[in-house]
Formats: structure tokens, C-alpha cells, sequence
């Protein structure tokens, strides 16, 4: 099949205690726990309509193209992780009413928000996706990638799993 990979060089190699994988589980995974925060579609959509500004309700429900009472179950759930915050505002003659934010939890997901666009974007979508990343100050297209804490860029052939000491 075109386009393929999975070869041990374009894999991170298990080291230590990891290597053989048959040797060991994947309890208390890091990915699966996040996963259990944010598993549904509409967790996700919900997610990208608060990095865009998205606060009210209404807007969220439409937004995300779900239902009201999918997006208040979303919503709860995702102040309930810690990832939204809700905050009381009250226009003008109005009754009270919740908008949600972002907190540092839930922003730290952007990385993961834009890494999912840009992957539909080459592989979902033939000519690109309707929104695109740029740098402000200059104007040029985002990447994303992988760096080591001393900044080398790797491939995930490049990385080796480590298991961290507890």
C-alpha cells in the first residue's frame, strides 16, 4: 500500500526494561488516561471552538454542529477535567449566564488540536483544510514537529521509549 511505514527504523525503539514489549503492560499510560478526558468527537470539537474564541453556550452547540445536550454533557465533563472553566456574565436585560474559557490545562492541548488539523489536512483532505496556522509576526506557515529539549528535530525513528523512574 502506497504511502506506508512501520519499518523498526521509523518506530521509536522500546529500551531497558521496555524492550521485549511482550514483557510488560501499559498501565497507568499517559496517553490512555488523556484519552479518557478527551475521547469523544465532540470533546474534540468543543476543544478547537474554544481555541477560536467560541465561550457561550449557544455558540458552542451550533458551532460543533451538536446537540445541545451533548454539548452541556461535553461541556461539564470538560470543566469537570479541569480543562474549561465556567465564569457567570450578564448582558444588559438578560438573565445570568455561563461562558466557558480555556484554563492552562485545557490550553496546553493546543499542540494536540493542531497536530490532528494538520494530519486530516494531508491525509483527509485532498487540497489542504480550510484553516491554516501562521506565524504572526511573520507570516509564514506553521510546523509542527518533534525536538529534543537540546532543539535537535528528530523523526520518530530517532526516539527511544525510556521508562521514567517513580
Amino acid at each position: 500500500m502506497a504511502g506506508t511505514s512501520g519499518t523498526a527504523a521509523d518506530l521509536p525503539r522500546l529500551t531497558g526494561m521496555l524492550e521485549p514489549r511482550a514483557g510488560w503492560t501499559a498501565t497507568e499510560c499517559s496517553m490512555a488516561r488523556a484519552l479518557d478526558v478527551v475521547s469523544t468527537r465532540s470533546a474534540f470539537l468543543l476543544l478547537r471552538e474554544a481555541f477560536y474564541g467560541t465561550s457561550r453556550f449557544d455558540d458552542f452547540a451550533a458551532r460543533a454542529g451538536i446537540s445541545e445536550p451533548v454539548a452541556a454533557a461535553r461541556l461539564r465533563e470538560l470543566v469537570a477535567a479541569g480543562l474549561l472553566t465556567r465564569e457567570e456574565y450578564r448582558e444588559p436585560g438578560q438573565r445570568s449566564r455561563l461562558a466557558y474559557r480555556l484554563t492552562e490545562q485545557g490550553a496546553d492541548l493546543f499542540p494536540v488540536l493542531a497536530a490532528l488539523m494538520r494530519w486530516g489536512d494531508r491525509w483527509l483532505s485532498p487540497s489542504g483544510g480550510p484553516i491554516g496556522l501562521r506565524h504572526r509576526d511573520c507570516g509564514e506557515p506553521v510546523e509542527l514537529e518533534l525536538r529534543c529539549a537540546a532543539g535537535h528535530r528528530m523523526s520518530p525513528g530517532e526516539l527511544d521509549l525510556v521508562r521514567r523512574p517513580r
